[in-house]
């Protein structure tokens, strides 16, 4: 059995590209953490992570997966850090629950709806500690722009903007198939998603135009405004009623998802949140003033409002200054993180709800509490998606397993 000295967590890394490098580098600098393994299925990613990884610790100090079930499986790994893309997200953090590892999971922290339910009565029954990498939770700005807007300090809401940026990838207006390179597990990096032809715009970064793997930036930039939305409304555990959503999308190529987005989300109380292509920010507007808040900046109109005093009653959000250290005092102290599975799971919600009603072309009625669509039984269809066998049959089984553990225990 392995052993790790005393206060450190060991870390095991699934996905070490693009925001698994990020995430790899950053909690390298910590010295609470030992990075005892990797797991990709490129193998100059996996290659240029563990070589990272040494060049900090020593040589032979990390070991190397191609299979992340092995590594879940390892003793050597009390956690696990998954940033691969977004239609593996569900079947691994499943996987690493039922294997007993706490999970630091990228957002959008779902492919689909119902798959976001399913993780979270997994989390719930195997008593993992799962934090959404929805930093923005962890950022001063957007804690203080909650902090006001749910304190009443704009009056009521009456309109919420959010902008999110255009896509930062195109491709032509055709294209064939490529050869698979010899570095790349092609199979297992499609996994559940159904099967398709290799192009090398398909793999990697530019996964998230194409419908099969993620939502484009609505699911990208707006799992992570929408995720502030939702926390300066109070609806963590809830969600919008209605949704109407226009978008325009690519008619030949390889991307499928929106090149421009126009939505609208209205929750309780006639709160209307606008979704659209533009920048990158929110602005809530209340009836006794305004708010806008980006990353690194916040302003209010009239200004005194960003300056308020609250007083010994008021909301107190969750304070986090540090996304991946929270996640870290929280697994230690078997306690919930600033954005935990549930709240992921609704955030994602939200994005997965405008991308549906800009494909539907028309308006739709939501219920949040039975996360249904009401009386209309095409858009329930599309609350999910089969995972391509054999991960359909074996994320299945990792659910029974998990579920029949909390109904055996007292």
């Amino acid at each position: 059995m392995s052993r790790k000295p005393d206060g450190v967590t060991r870390l095991g890394f699934v996905g070490v590209a693009n925001m698994g490098v990020y995430n790899l580098k950053a909690f390298l600098k910590r010295p609470d953490v030992r990075v005892t393994a990797v797991c990709d299925v490129d193998r100059r990613h996996l290659e240029a992570a563990r070589k990272l990884v040494e060049e900090l610790h020593c040589a032979g100090a990390c070991r190397a997966f191609t299979d992340f079930q092995e590594l879940d499986a390892w003793d050597g790994v009390d956690a696990v850090v998954i940033c691969t893309p977004d239609h593996w997200h569900v079947p691994q953090a499943i996987h690493a629950a039922v294997c007993g590892k706490d999970i630091y999971l990228e957002k959008p922290l779902t492919l689909t709806i119902a798959e976001g339910r399913l993780l979270c009565e997994v989390i719930q029954a195997t008593g993992r500690i799962l934090q959404t990498g929805s930093q923005q939770r962890s950022a001063p700005e957007f804690r203080r722009a909650c902090e006001l807007v749910r304190n009443g300090c704009l009056g009521a809401i009456q309109r919420v903007e959010v902008e999110l940026p255009q896509n930062n990838k195109t491709c032509p207006p055709e294209w064939t198939p490529a050869p698979v390179p010899p570095e790349l597990d092609y199979e297992a990096w499609l996994g559940p998603a159904p099967w398709a032809e290799y192009h090398p715009q398909r793999c990697h970064y530019q996964f998230r135009f194409i419908t099969d793997y993620s939502g484009g930036q609505v699911t990208n930039f707006g799992a992570h405004h929408l995720d502030i939305v939702q926390w300066a409304l109070g609806m963590d555990r809830s969600g919008p009623q209605r949704v109407w959503g226009r978008g325009e999308f690519p008619a030949s190529g390889l991307f499928t998802t929106a090149t421009r987005v126009e939505a609208r989300l209205g929750y309780a109380g006639d709160t209307q949140v606008e979704v659209r292509t533009g920048g990158s920010g929110l602005t809530f507007h209340g009836r006794e003033g305004s708010l806008s808040v980006e990353r690194g900046k916040l302003r209010t109109e009239p200004e005194a409002l960003a300056q308020a005093v609250m007083g010994p009653d008021a909301y107190r959000p969750y304070v986090s200054d540090d996304h991946h250290g929270n996640w870290l005092e929280c697994t230690r102290a078997r306690e919930a993180p600033v954005c935990p599975a549930e709240t992921g799971h609704r955030s994602a919600t939200c994005c997965h709800l405008v991308n549906l009603a800009m494909r539907l072309g028309r308006e739709l009625t939501w219920d949040p509490e039975a996360e249904a669509f009401i009386g209309d039984a095409e858009a329930n269809a599309m609350r999910s998606r089969p995972w391509r066998e054999p991960w359909g049959s074996r994320v299945q089984s990792w659910v029974q397993t998990a579920l029949a553990r909390r109904r055996e225990s007292p």
